[in-house]
């Protein structure tokens, strides 16, 4: 069956840095565009960032731009967002997605980032 699984979470201080893993199994991980959504208490969930099936494009949402890096590779069947100068606010619990036309999306079990002094 399809699986996304997260690690890498954690608690870090301000201005620190995590990267988060997403391994995939169970479909043809090469094939999907995967993205990185996140989700803070009482906030709708946010897409964070996102890269097409190839890598060849990424997209990030405007708050994360130039801290958040998102990335793949597809022998390992693994995405990853590189997370520098964490900040407070992104304090989330994040999770992995994986979407193809034609098919349904999948998502991971999330895993939390608290960013805090």
């Amino acid at each position: 069956q399809v699986q996304l699984v997260e690690s890498g979470g954690g608690w870090v201080q301000p201005g620190g840095s995590l990267r988060l893993s997403c391994a995939a199994s169970g479909f043809t991980f090469s094939r999907h565009a995967m993205s990185w959504y996140r989700q803070a208490p009482g906030k709708e969930r946010e897409l964070v960032a996102a890269i097409t099936s190839v890598g060849d494009n990424t997209n990030y949402a405007d708050s994360v731009k130039g801290r958040f890096t998102i990335s793949r590779d597809n022998a390992k069947n693994t995405v990853y967002l590189q997370m520098n100068s964490l900040k407070p606010e992104d304090t989330a619990v994040y999770y992995c997605k994986s979407s193809r036309d034609g098919t349904r999306d999948y998502w991971g079990q999330g895993i939390q980032v608290t960013v805090s002094s």
